[in-house]
């Protein structure tokens, strides 16, 4: 019996690039509070909670519900080190299809 294999239409990071180009207000947000969390004296901090904080904001002060896919919080953060090198280790890392 063959196997089937299953192909989804385009890779996490060009699902992530497609939603940051429609949704740039969300990195905006992103960045916002990442440098909160820089300026209180973090060393590092996690990107699961700055999401939080985005999905928060958004629901609240916002006319809609931006939903962010889990998915996305490696890409943010990557985006935001790459973006300031100078926070390169900011947000600890693991292995994800974000790198």
């Amino acid at each position: 019996m063959e196997q089937l294999e299953f192909k989804f239409e385009g890779t996490a990071k060009a699902k992530f690039d497609q939603y940051d180009n429609e949704n740039p207000h969300l990195y905006e947000l992103f960045k916002r509070f990442a440098f909160e969390a820089i300026e209180s004296g973090r060393e590092y901090f996690s990107a699961e909670a700055i999401i939080n904080r985005v999905r928060w904001e958004t629901m609240l002060t916002g006319n809609d519900e931006y939903k962010i896919n889990n998915n996305y919080k490696p890409f943010y953060s990557r985006k935001f080190m790459n973006e300031f090198p100078q926070y390169n280790n900011f947000f600890r890392t693991r292995t994800s299809k974000a790198d």
